[in-house]
C-alpha cells in the first residue's frame, strides 16, 4: 500500500566529498561503481570495500561542482574519510566530511512535491536535476532525494511543511523496503559484499573497469556463482521491530540469515534481510524475537540474477 505524499528529513545520512582534479580518477580506484556513468544528470549507488570484498560503506553518489559528494550512513563518514585517505596522498583531491553542509530530504510521492519547487525530475532511476544549488536525486517511481545547502534548507523545509506531511524516518525506511534498497550501517560495517545486498543488480557494482578495492575477491564470487546468501525482503503479522543483525531462524532453530533493516507498516513488518537464498524459498522462516513471528516471503522490484552479464 503506496503512503500519502511527504517528506522526511534525512538526519541520519552522512556527506563526503572529494574533490579535486583527480576525484574522478582517485575514486574509480577506490570504489565499486563505474564512474565513467556518472555526470551532472545522472548519479550511481555504489560501496567501498575492504581488500577482503567487505563493504565498508555503501552510497549515492552525485556528481556536484568540482568533485563528488557521497550521501552515506552519517557514523561511517568519519571512518571512511580514514580508510580512503591513505590513498590519496599522492592524488590531486580533497577528502572532506561535509555533513553540516547539507540538509538531505527524502520524498515520497515525489513528482507532486517537486514542481512545487520548480523542479522536473526525470524517472529514470538515478535521475538528477541541479536547480538554484539544490540536487534532486530519482530513487524510484514515487521516490526522490533532495539535498540542499544546510543555509538554504530552513526556508525549503518551511515551504514544503506548509503543503504537506512531514514523515518520521520509518516511513522512509519501509519506502526503501519495498524498493529492495539496504545500506550498510555501523553495525554492518565490513560484514557484506556487494552481492549480499543485490548491489549488481542496482548497477552499482562494476565487472568491466578494471580494478577497485576488494574487486578481486568480488569478482570471483561473481563469475563463480559462489555467493549463495542474497538480500530479500519479508513481511509478518508481528508489530515487534527488530533490530538490524537480528536472525532470521529455520524450522530447526539454525540461523538463516540476519536483519539488514525493518520499519512497521499497517498490516505489520516488513524488513530486508541477508539471507541462505534456498532456505527461504523452501522453508518457513521465524525472527528471532520473544514472538517468533512467521516471515512471508515478499517480491522485490527487481530481479538477481547471478547469470546475468553485467554490462557495467
Amino acid at each position: 500500500m503506496s503512503q500519502s505524499p511527504g517528506f522526511i528529513v534525512l538526519d541520519h545520512q552522512g556527506m563526503l566529498s572529494v574533490r579535486g582534479v583527480d576525484a574522478a580518477k582517485f575514486l574509480q580506484g577506490q570504489l565499486t561503481c563505474n564512474l565513467n556513468y556518472v555526470s551532472h544528470d545522472q548519479s550511481t549507488l555504489g560501496a567501498r570495500c575492504n581488500p577482503k570484498g567487505r563493504m565498508q560503506s555503501s552510497f549515492r553518489l552525485v556528481l556536484q561542482g568540482d568533485g563528488f559528494l557521497l550521501s552515506m550512513a552519517r557514523s561511517l563518514v568519519e571512518k571512511q574519510l580514514v580508510e580512503i585517505r591513505k590513498f590519496a596522498m599522492f592524488s590531486k583531491s580533497v577528502l572532506k566530511d561535509e555533513s553540516t553542509s547539507w540538509v538531505q530530504l527524502g520524498l515520497i510521492g515525489a513528482d507532486s512535491i517537486l514542481p512545487e519547487l520548480g523542479i522536473e525530475l526525470p524517472a529514470t532511476p538515478g535521475a538528477v536535476v541541479q536547480h538554484n544549488q539544490m540536487l534532486a536525486i530519482r530513487v524510484s517511481p514515487s521516490l526522490a532525494e533532495l539535498w540542499l545547502p544546510a543555509t538554504d534548507a530552513p526556508c525549503t523545509i518551511r515551504q514544503l511543511a506548509a503543503g504537506i506531511e512531514q514523515k518520521d524516518r520509518n516511513a522512509w525506511q519501509l519506502e526503501l523496503i519495498r524498493c529492495g534498497l539496504g545500506h550498510v550501517t555501523e553495525d554492518s560495517y565490513e560484514s557484506y559484499i556487494p552481492q549480499m545486498l543485490n548491489l549488481p543488480a542496482l548497477d552499482a557494482v562494476s565487472f568491466k573497469k578494471g580494478c577497485y578495492s576488494g574487486q578481486e575477491i568480488v569478482a570471483r564470487m561473481q563469475y563463480l556463482g559462489k555467493q549463495k546468501r542474497h538480500m530479500l525482503r519479508f513481511t509478518s503479522p508481528g508489530d515487534e521491530l527488530p533490530a538490524a543483525g537480528t536472525a532470521l531462524l529455520l524450522a530447526d532453530g539454525g540461523k538463516a540469515g540476519e536483519v539488514v533493516s525493518a520499519a512497521r507498516s499497517t498490516e505489520g513488518i516488513e524488513l530486508l534481510a541477508v539471507v541462505q537464498t534456498d532456505a527461504a524459498q523452501e522453508q518457513q522462516l521465524t525472527l528471532d524475537t520473544a514472538s517468533r513471528p512467521p516471515l512471508t516471503l515478499a517480491s522485490l522490484p527487481y530481479e538477481i540474477d547471478v547469470e546475468r552479464e553485467i554490462q557495467r
